[in-house]
């Protein structure tokens, strides 16, 4: 790029940054003081972002409703939600917004030209013009507002973010972060809640929502990034003409505050809400916590990632192991909490007793103080070094473009200094230093510094309390009442008017001249090749080795899959524990802390799990295997073959204190997962009522499984010598030749030498007689409702299309869009307040309707019963229809990275899906009309007929409604 080009910008600094296979520019543009950077290279995969430093002064979560309310609509795109209609019509591969502590990101990305040029002209508009200045209703919608049906009505908070914001507080580990933030960083933003508390967000008035953009949405306060194969000069100019150039640049107050050290540690004791159910004894959380520094120092912060790896997160970790040992929690956790300003290390006891605060902060300290005298292991240092390493070399992010997470990062360095943009983008050079200086004391000095004699530090105790959710609500309930109270007739009559402004606002349908001005794709510009199966098959014995020929940049990706169809029923629960034993225990030649950094020191990992494949046409055909996955370089793939036959041959159960430790952590883990994300759990256990499959999961890492799990760790004492057995018995049934097909993606020279592994593998599996066992699931629908002590719900709905006659097309995915971003998103998330709605439709017969963090429970099931009625109903121009279409593909087409494709190979295959199956369902998009949408309402319609429900959600709301359940029951 040549600065020629571009005459209304100047060049700061241009760096060639090989690291990442880019050339790096930062620019100033002249007029309005934005600052530019510009990421040159051959990634088709375009990434575009524009970012705000957005520091909050309170808890409001002014920023974060902003963020959301910037895109409800702008000066040269009019429509009530712009968003979603890019979503439904767009190729885009990320398409979001978010916000951080103190910024916040607008990020793009597509691989087509012009879609990247849409979305960049629609995603500026919006921060720069947005319809929020005459729209109130967008604040009261997205934000906060009351709701008053009518005068005798009771009256109520609603908004997205208000709800979005009560299921994230409703989380004691959300809890916990938000008052570690708030004992650190007390006079800084970073000590309030930029995603607003609920308790806060109501105290947001619309004038100081639009004076924090007009102070912080200028150029001069704007971070703009462009990455990928493209016309940057075009683009620059474009950006100058059309916005950049209507600003003169002016001072804008935004600089991250830098938080003083203290004179001695803080402490800080919370509540949080557990159900009557749940025990409040030893269920409290620890944590300490160290600011270590700033961000700027890009080779101290990599060495804390290192120095997290080495004392926390690996299995036997020092500090973890002495908490462990000493009885300090069931599960001990560790966090380097990076990008912000100040980052900080933690250290975390879950159900933890708080008379313990001196002994957990003693010990910690202790320990650390002998790890710096005595010396930290080598080992574990090059294990920690090697691992971020090989991630950062392999820059796989599954499905988000490398361009997005590198435009993230850059933020850790270029937001606090202008002058260090590329910091975290040239880390080579750092490992290399790091593997240097882990040859001296630089780890135990920085132990020694930051950990140690630092009083930038805090102890927060968060304890549960039985009832505090349904209180927190009565007191809500009362002061809303009392509010209600203290207003006259005319003032409720108004309230309710503008109760039902803002229904008819959000119900008034968009103007044709409104929607024709989002830029729109034509289906000519849709490719009609789909994806690509890369499968090539070939017997090695009588070993199916199924190879995926793709260039990896000389890592090979390893799956070896052990089919469980001759585990008995009885045995199916221990498989979820036996994959989260494996690898985690002692072996023949190693403890269990060797043996992870060994691996991890030559390879980027080894993982068992599960994994299920479904057959649509044959469901007898189903396929339920464990798994090994691994990568490494090429020449390391002999070394990842040696540490499986390890793992495999002589991995040892005996230890009673390391199982109960995996158990407790197992269980630990799950309590957090289950409930945050209350919308997966709901669907796998709505599904689990009548899909085989779905059953399968639910005994295996679902609420059956949590509950066996809880069982277990509960009485271990008792059962400690059935699971070992039970272990044993399943390693014999498991692991064994005839089970095993292996899948491998590389290239040709990654796959020399790869069939003799897998024969000296198989030779040393187990051969032993066995009697096979059957899978036989009793399906039954149970409609459950799983408490919480959170404060809102998860609705679930799910059924089976093929059950009743009906089959799979492509329209369903079509269909998936138009509720996901039309019907659901319009009655569930911006008429009710839930944060999200999703829907899925599977080539199986398996489809589900859920709501994320939503207020409701009734409501919402019955705008689920009435979608049959819309999908009827449902007619679409051209134009509309192009849109679908677009958005459907767009998410079909995400670019695969080469572990990925192998992946997809992988399923197709065990799935029984042939390229012309994809071709055929791509084809049935492409062509689709109207009709063929609305002749799914029958689909939709026996789904919900067929009456499957779960709800995982708050106590109180549960039992009220609790007729509609065939039990309530405890999520925990």
């Amino acid at each position: 790029m040549k600065m020629e080009q571009i005459p209304a910008y100047e060049l700061v600094t241009k760096q060639d940054i090989p690291d990442i296979h880019s050339m790096g520019y930062l620019l100033k543009h002249k007029k309005s003081g934005a600052r530019v950077m510009v990421l040159e290279n051959d990634d088709e995969n375009k990434v575009f972002n524009i970012a705000f430093r957005t520091p909050p002064a309170d808890s409001t979560g002014v920023a974060h409703i902003l963020e959301h309310s910037v895109l409800c609509g702008s000066k040269k795109f009019p429509l009530k939600d712009p968003f979603v209609e890019l979503v439904k019509g767009s190729l885009n591969t990320f398409l979001n917004a978010m916000t951080y502590p103190d910024k916040t990101m607008y990020p793009v990305a597509s691989c087509n030209d012009q879609d990247f040029k849409n979305l960049m002209h629609v995603y500026l508009d919006a921060v720069f013009f947005p319809n929020i200045y005459e729209k109130e209703e967008i604040f009261r919608q997205e934000g906060w507002h009351y709701e008053l049906e009518d005068v005798d009505s009771p009256l109520t908070l609603n908004g997205v973010v208000y709800n979005e914001m009560k299921g994230a507080f409703s989380s004691p580990e959300d809890v916990l972060d938000r008052e570690v933030f708030n004992s650190l960083f007390p006079d800084t933003p970073y000590g309030v809640e930029s995603g607003g508390d609920p308790k806060c967000i109501p105290d947001l008035k619309y004038s100081e929502f639009l004076s924090f953009h007009s102070r912080y949405y200028h150029p001069s306060n704007s971070y703009i990034y462009l990455y990928g194969n493209m016309d940057a000069a075009e683009r620059l100019n474009w950006m100058d003409e059309e916005y950049l150039s209507k600003y003169d640049a002016m001072p804008v107050t935004s600089v991250i505050a830098r938080q003083g050290p203290f004179d001695k540690m803080k402490e800080l004791v919370m509540e949080y809400p557990i159900t009557e159910n749940e025990p409040e004894e030893q269920n409290s959380y620890l944590a300490y916590n160290v600011v270590t520094g700033d961000s700027l120092d890009v080779e101290r912060c990599t060495a804390f990632e290192v120095l997290d790896y080495t004392l926390l997160s690996a299995p036997g970790a020092p500090v973890k192991q002495a908490l462990l040992d000493a009885g300090m929690g069931k599960d001990i956790m560790g966090s380097y909490e990076d990008g912000i300003y100040q980052p900080f290390f933690s250290i975390v006891a879950k159900n933890a007793d708080p008379a313990n605060k001196e002994k957990f902060v003693q010990l910690i300290q202790d320990t650390l103080g002998e790890i710096a005298e005595k010396g930290i292991d080598k080992k574990a240092i090059a294990a920690g070094i090697n691992y971020m390493e090989f991630r950062f070399r392999e820059a796989d992010f599954s499905s988000f473009p490398k361009g997005l997470m590198y435009g993230i990062d850059v933020f850790d360095s270029w937001l606090y200094d202008d002058k260090k943009p590329f910091d975290y983008l040239k880390r080579l050079d750092i490992f290399a230093s790091l593997k240097e200086k882990a040859k001296t004391r630089y780890f135990e000095e920085l132990i020694e510094e930051y950990l140690l004699s630092n009083t930038h530090a805090s102890i927060v105790v968060v304890n549960p309390k039985r009832g505090l959710a349904a209180k927190r609500e009565k007191e809500l309930e009362y002061k809303l009442a009392a509010y209600k109270d203290s207003l006259t007739l005319e003032e409720k009559e108004r309230l309710a008017a503008e109760t039902k402004h803002l229904k008819e606002y959000q119900d008034e349908p968009e103007t044709e001249e409104a929607l024709r001005t989002i830029p729109l794709l034509t289906r000519k510009d849709i490719s009609k090749e789909g994806a690509k199966l890369y499968n090539t098959p070939k017997q090695v014995g009588d070993t199916l080795v199924l190879y995926h020929d793709l260039y990896t940049n000389g890592i090979g990706y390893l799956d070896l899959l052990f089919d469980t169809k001759a585990v008995p029923e009885s045995l199916i629960p221990y498989l979820g524990i036996l994959k989260s034993v494996l690898g985690y225990v002692d072996t023949e030649h190693y403890t269990y802390s060797q043996l992870f950094n060994e691996i991890n020191a030559r390879s980027g990992g080894i993982l068992f799990g599960l994994q299920v494949f479904g057959n649509a046409e044959k469901p007898q055909d189903n396929k339920h295997m464990a798994g090994v996955k691994a990568k490494a370089l090429y020449e390391d793939i002999p070394f990842v073959f040696e540490m499986i036959r390890e793992i495999l041959c002589t991995s040892k159960f005996e230890d009673d204190k390391r199982l109960y430790e995996i158990l407790a952590k197992m269980k630990s883990r799950m309590q957090m997962s289950m409930a945050s994300a209350g919308h997966s759990t709901a669907v796998a256990r709505a599904l689990s009522y009548f899909s085989e499959n779905a059953y399968f999961q639910e005994k295996t890492t679902g609420i059956d499984f949590y509950k066996f799990l809880d069982e277990l760790e509960t009485n271990f004492q008792e059962k400690k010598e059935d699971l070992k057995e039970k272990l044993k018995e399943l390693m014999v049934y498991v692991f064994r030749p005839e089970n095993l097909t292996v899948s491998y993606t590389a290239d040709q020279k990654g796959c020399r030498g790869l069939e003799e592994e897998v024969q000296k593998l198989k030779a040393v599996l187990c051969t032993k007689e066995i009697m096979p066992g059957s899978f036989a699931p009793v399906l039954e629908v149970k409609n459950e409702g799983f408490q919480t002590s959170g404060q809102v719900q998860y609705v679930a709905a799910a059924g089976n299309f093929r059950e009743v006659g009906y089959s799979y097309t492509g329209a369903l995915r079509i269909l998936k869009v138009m509720l996901s971003y039309e019907y659901l998103w319009t009655n569930i998330r911006v008429k009710g307040g839930a944060y999200g709605c999703m829907s899925s439709f599977r080539r199986n017969g398996d489809g589900f309707l859920v709501s994320y963090r939503d207020p409701n429970l009734v409501k919402t099931l019955e705008v689920f019963r009435k979608t049959g009625e819309f999908i009827r109903s449902f007619d679409a121009d051209e134009r509309e229809m192009t849109k679908y279409i677009i958005g459907t593909i767009s998410e079909m087409d995400v670019p695969m990275t080469p572990s990925g494709k192998g992946n997809l190979s992988l399923n197709a295959w065990f799935s029984k899906v042939t390229e012309e199956d994809m071709a055929k369902e791509r084809q049935e998009i492409l062509e689709a009309q109207p009709e063929d949408i609305r002749k799914l309402a029958g689909i939709v319609d026996a789904m919900m007929e067929q009456n499957r429900i779960c709800v995982v959600g708050s106590e109180e709301k549960l039992e009220q409604e609790k007729q509609i359940f065939g039990e309530l029951r405890n999520l925990l």
